[in-house]
């Protein structure tokens, strides 16, 4: 991708080209002010990724957005994206687990449950995965009087406490760890299951509160996709932001902010500088701080400086194979997998092929797409020593064991390395996030117009993404005048 020049100076200046900057670029430009954005990688999108396997486009990192708050869908028909929304196969989830004999055991998802809650743990599909003795203990756990207290909770010593470790390492940690990279100890359960505490104290109990927030939000609980990958997303963001006369300059980060007059000058190494009226940070965490403890005063930075948790390097393995019996998608659209898995190093099985039509329809007959993931915070990486062959060869067995389906040799294979992959969740990571945006918007009026934005403060998926950055554009064009 060709890099273009920087000017001399702008309105706006957005670093980091990811999802929020891109929306926060193309808002600005939209309200007709002039932007650069600098993207420290030699490709645009961030989290939203793309791959090329088998002769296809796929996605390498969020593949499908949450129907919640009902923000996406609406700005995905501003981009001219609204036709190409589609809705995956209701193929359901399973789990992958330690069965009594010490085999692996496989079995499908209970039907009612938040984050694997269950709503009733004496229903037949949470018996038939903890079993009968520990269903009967959570559901005399969660039949006591109830003690919760007023700060906030972590999920994990929430379930435990009202359901027993078998609910909590059985049903909840695989949802927590393979979707958060997160142990449920650690996950803060008001940002991961908003409501969910006040629910609880309103029912009494938390099987019960689980089932009335089912109930609530049973309209606007559903994901969906675009037709050929939501890396698509990206492609209409670049050409929209170009349209719009954004310089969009990849392969280029800012790596210094400086005060110069009523404006900032933006540093960007051997590229040179830009200067601007404002600028918004959309790059990862760490970059952002550093610019903005730089920016800062002394005295004041510390928001900006203070230790946050380490993010977790999570890597997946897509593959491509040849494998008619999975035609009928045995494990539905995917399978998670508990610690206690034997035989199993994944973490989690995406069968892409079989949750997405418009892929099936794309690929020959008996042909199928696997994705696979690695990695849970807290714990080494098991797959980061291995090289590219010995990583794939893994992702075959570990496929082979959680499909029931032998999968010996890949058509096409592709290794996606995420080390940045920090959870917004965790506890103590939302007041962190508080006091560094009051710490910004605290600046002198010397430094008027910086924002940021970005996961790392928003939170993960683009639900949370589009409306924090066009928050922070908005900020940016009403300091702009």
């Amino acid at each position: 991708m060709s890099r273009a020049s920087l000017p001399a100076s702008v309105d706006l200046v957005v670093a980091g080209g990811g999802v929020a900057g891109l929306v926060a670029a193309v808002d600005a430009a939209h309200a007709g002010a002039s932007v650069a954005l600098l993207e420290a990688s030699d490709r645009f999108g961030g989290c939203v990724g793309r791959v090329r396997l088998g002769g296809l486009t796929l996605d390498s990192g969020a593949e499908s957005f949450a129907l919640r708050g009902d923000v996406v869908q609406p700005y995905l028909e501003e981009l001219g994206l609204g036709a190409e929304i589609v809705d995956p196969r209701p193929g359901g989830s399973s789990l992958a687990f330690r069965d009594a004999d010490g085999a692996l055991g496989v079995r499908r998802m209970p039907k009612t449950g938040l984050l694997g809650i269950p709503a009733d743990p004496l229903a037949g599909d949470v018996v038939a995965l903890i079993g009968a003795e520990a269903a009967e203990r959570a559901a005399a756990l969660d039949a006591r009087p109830l003690e919760l207290p007023e700060e906030p909770t972590a999920l994990g010593a929430l379930v435990r406490g009202r359901m027993g470790d078998e609910v909590l390492t059985r049903l909840v940690a695989p949802i927590s760890s393979g979707v958060y990279s997160t142990d449920p100890d650690v996950l803060d359960v008001d940002a991961v299951a908003p409501g969910l505490p006040a629910a609880v104290r309103e029912a009494g109990a938390l099987g019960p509160a689980v089932g009335r927030l089912l109930a609530a939000r049973r309209a606007g609980s559903a994901v969906r996709g675009l037709r050929g990958g939501m890396h698509t997303l990206v492609d209409a963001l670049v050409a929209e932001a170009r349209r719009l006369g954004v310089v969009l300059v990849p392969g280029t980060a800012v790596t210094r902010l400086d005060r110069a007059g009523t404006g900032i000058r933006a540093s960007a190494g051997s590229a040179g500088t830009v200067s601007a009226r404002a600028v918004v940070l959309a790059a990862p965490a760490a970059a952002s701080r550093a610019l903005l403890a730089g920016l800062a005063e002394p005295a004041a930075s510390t928001p900006f400086t203070e230790p946050w948790p380490e993010p977790a390097s999570v890597e997946l393995a897509i593959l491509a194979v040849d494998a008619p019996a999975l035609d009928a998608a045995p494990r539905g659209t995917g399978l998670l997998v508990s610690r206690d898995a034997p035989g199993v190093t994944a973490k989690a099985l995406t069968h892409v092929s079989a949750k997405w039509p418009w892929l099936a329809e794309a690929l020959p007959a008996g042909r199928h797409i696997v994705r696979l993931s690695y990695g849970r915070a807290g714990e080494a990486n098991p797959a980061a020593d291995l090289d590219d062959d010995a990583f794939t060869a893994l992702a075959l067995a570990d496929a082979s064991a959680l499909l029931g389906v032998r999968l010996d040799t890949a058509v096409d294979a592709a290794r996606v390395r995420w080390r940045d992959a920090l959870s917004h969740a965790a506890l103590g990571q939302r007041d962190r996030v508080d006091r560094l945006e009051l710490a910004l918007a605290a600046m002198p009026a010397a430094v008027p117009a910086i924002g940021a934005t970005g996961s790392w403060l928003a939170g993960t998926g683009l639900a949370s993404v589009i409306p924090h950055a066009r928050a922070a554009a908005a900020r940016a064009l009403a300091a702009l005048g």
